[in-house]
């Protein structure tokens, strides 16, 4: 039986609250990669929706078990 992935704030490579940084580890890229295309979609769509989508993010979902 295959363990499935879990979504989970970045705990080690995080710059602001580790939402980019989680989403990077979740998908198995770069975590700059993932920071730049969130800058520019926040920059492109008139920055409040991308302020609002990352703080939801952020609320939403959940530390790593593992740390403190």
């Amino acid at each position: 039986m295959s363990t499935a992935k879990k979504l989970y704030l970045a705990s080690k490579d995080k710059k602001l609250l580790g939402v980019c940084g989680g989403l990077a580890q979740y998908l198995g890229v770069d975590p700059t990669v993932i920071r730049l295309l969130w800058t520019l979609i926040t920059l492109l769509s008139g920055i409040l929706p991308g302020l609002v989508a990352y703080l939801l993010a952020a609320m939403i979902i959940p530390a790593h078990p593992n740390t403190e």
